[in-house]
């Protein structure tokens, strides 16, 4: 290349650079919407823009608002936050996409800039502060929130706020969700804190650590245990590493990429022995996935973070891949399956939580058209927009079959989603991960030895 070729290029970027309105460290990746022809394959993949009908809304219109920022053709202000952040990152864009474009890390790195451009104040930024910041990376308060919650049902006191009509008086989104609140048990990471490595059920076959969560660990613990249960059965040790925090995934998706990152290097040095990392929540497993992504700008993290990320594996998928026992107790019941969007879209897992379900004696499969399509939980979104939130259940639960008795899925957040949307669109369908059903049968099958 000549010199005067190569001066040319270089004055080029250095434009490029200087129009850019991102002006802060770690922008969106032009290499991700560098495909992106607008052809408009993604548009009926789009839930907002089904609902809004509004081009700032669909996929495509994202990227172009994203490219013009980064070429100075507009501003990261309000009305470039507003369509960034009303997405879903449901990621079914680039399911769609015959280009692949990646638009929910584009989603993701913009919200990083936004955050910087226009910070929370007030009222949301002291939710956001304690939520992301005091609550969630701490394990010791979440379980206190935890024991406070669970206290609250047991003793009597759930009973009295419903029957008097209590309430009525929080928003409607909370109310609901407090509807649909499951039962609390004991954390994993609490029973377990003193067993270095819980044993295989007869002779051991791999050793696998277990990302147990946040809110995960709190909410679902009986899901953590059925996956333990599970795993020991088929031969795994399971290492439950207590010094991993939460994964990251709310504070990314909210912009917040510099905890996402302090989050991403604490698990990452906390599984750093682990030669296989299991995870049950689809939204973590495709974070844990992408931490690559947080560091860009920081080689020797990333080369970290690939190699972090090569181990994750949802819990479904590993069970298929290294083969498990098929139970031999019959579960009768009708069931349907949800696809979690950060489980088909995000990591390509669709077949593998059906062939565990089919291989259950008793259980009939029914098929749930669009069962890929975003249930509008997609994290906190379903509490940060509410409305768009129930819109797209409505239309999610339209699609669920009457006549079943179980909806399955695999990531807790969409568990939360459609239990609200059972209960508020008067279903009598009960809520499950697939791998709960799977514990179930195992155990039903050993009662039955039992009683012979």
């Amino acid at each position: 290349m000549g010199t005067r070729e190569s001066d040319v290029k270089e004055h080029q970027a250095c434009t490029t650079i200087s129009l850019s309105n991102y002006h802060w460290s770690d922008p969106p990746d032009e290499n991700k919407w560098a495909d992106c022809v607008h052809c408009g394959m993604c548009l009926e993949s789009c839930p907002t823009y089904e609902l809004t009908g509004q081009e700032q809304h669909s996929p495509r219109g994202r990227v172009h608002l994203i490219k013009s920022v980064a070429e100075g053709k507009i501003e990261v202000n309000e009305q470039f936050m507003d369509p960034v952040f009303a997405c879903l990152d449901c990621r079914a864009c680039t399911t769609a996409c015959p280009a692949d474009v990646d638009v929910g890390g584009l989603i993701e790195e913009a919200r990083g800039q936004i955050r910087q451009a226009i910070p929370l104040t007030g009222y949301r930024k002291t939710v956001s502060n304690f939520f992301l910041h005091r609550l969630f990376p701490h394990q010791n308060r979440l379980n206190t929130v935890g024991g406070l919650l669970k206290f609250y049902q047991k003793s009597g006191m759930q009973k009295v706020v419903r029957k008097t009509g209590l309430l009525k008086i929080m928003p409607d989104h909370l109310a609901e969700m407090e509807g649909i609140m499951p039962e609390l048990t004991q954390p994993v990471r609490k029973k377990y804190k003193n067993q270095n490595v819980i044993k295989a059920k007869g002779k051991t076959k791999h050793e696998v650590a277990l990302l147990t969560g946040c809110v995960m660990d709190v909410m679902f613990s009986d899901i953590n245990e059925a996956t333990i249960n599970v795993l020991t059965r088929n031969g795994n040790d399971v290492v439950i590493p207590q010094n991993q925090t939460c994964c990251g995934a709310l504070h990314v998706h909210a912009g917040d990429r510099e905890m996402g990152r302090k989050l991403a290097k604490q698990n990452i040095e906390a599984f750093n022995d682990a030669k296989k990392i299991i995870v049950n929540a689809a939204g973590c497993g495709c974070m844990m996935k992408e931490y690559a992504e947080l560091f860009r700008e920081e080689p020797e993290w990333h080369e970290k973070a690939l190699s972090f990320s090569a181990k994750v594996e949802d819990v479904s998928k590993y069970l298929h891949d290294t083969g498990y026992e098929q139970p031999q107790a019959e579960i009768k019941t009708r069931i349907t399956y949800h696809d979690a969007c950060h489980l088909a879209h995000g990591q390509g897992v669709r077949q593998e939580p059906r062939n565990i379900l089919l291989d259950i004696p008793g259980v009939e499969m029914v098929h749930m058209p669009n069962a890929d399509r975003c249930c509008g939980s997609a994290g906190i979104y379903n509490i940060t927009n509410p409305e768009m939130a129930g819109a797209v259940l409505e239309s999610k639960m339209e699609n669920v079959p009457d006549d079943v008795e179980m909806i399955s899925m695999g990531n807790p957040g969409c568990m939360l989603q459609m239990a609200m949307g059972v209960q508020k669109y008067g279903r009598n369908q009960k809520i499950v991960h697939t791998v709960q059903l799977l514990d179930w049968a195992y155990k039903k099958e050993d009662g039955l030895r039992g009683q012979e």
